[in-house]
């Protein structure tokens, strides 16, 4: 039980050229193989962290390589996505921006704060919003082949990806405002009062 998290992690990593891959395959078919594959990792992804604290089986790999897996299968899905012709315009563009830079920004922090063996909180906001992304990502890419049966699909797909990116927005700030007051703290200057510290949780969303 103690390797089965990282098990699952490092699946998958490995799903995600096989995710890419799919979006080349051509008709509905192709696309509803890569929704599998999408619902696939978010599975796993909600498996290996329940596994891990269920168990005790934490480790130093699996806090390192479990935020890679999320960012590289979100990340791969809103650029393939963004190729996607059904997809063009700022309505689509704008919100996969804003989680993408998010990603980035967190990615940064959790570097920098790691240093000083600091880590960043994993509040329920942060929760709901992963939550929020994976189900709008995974709507977004069944819509092309479940648009002619479940017809606005694509528009409420669209909208919970905007509410996944106000929530990325909030938490992203919030892990921002983080790290400026830890550099703060370091450089002998007092930091801003946000409000009460969270406990950091052992595996990050």
């Amino acid at each position: 039980m103690s390797s089965l998290p990282n098990a699952l992690t490092l699946a998958r990593i490995a799903l995600v050229p096989l995710f890419v891959a799919a979006f080349f395959l051509p008709g509905d078919g192709g696309r509803w193989l890569v929704f599998f594959l999408f619902c696939i990792a978010g599975i796993t992804d909600a498996f290996d962290g329940m596994i891990a604290r269920k168990w005790n089986a934490e480790s130093s790999l699996g806090r390192m390589l479990d935020p890679i897996a999320d960012k590289l299968i979100v990340s791969a899905a809103l650029l393939m996505l963004a190729s996607d012709q059904m997809l063009q315009g700022w309505t689509f563009l704008v919100p996969a921006l804003v989680i993408l830079c998010r990603e980035i920004l967190v990615s940064g922090l959790r570097e920098f704060l790691a240093e000083a063996n600091v880590s960043l909180p994993v509040t329920r906001i942060a929760k709901l919003k992963t939550v929020m992304q994976v189900v709008a990502i995974a709507a977004l890419i069944a819509s092309s082949a479940s648009e002619r049966m479940l017809p606005g699909v694509t528009a409420a797909a669209l909208l919970g990806l905007w509410a996944a990116a106000g929530l990325t927005f909030y938490t992203g700030y919030a892990y921002l405002q983080a790290g400026l007051d830890h550099a703060r703290r370091a450089s002998g200057v007092r930091p801003r009062s946000v409000g009460s510290a969270k406990r950091p949780e052992q595996r990050p969303a």
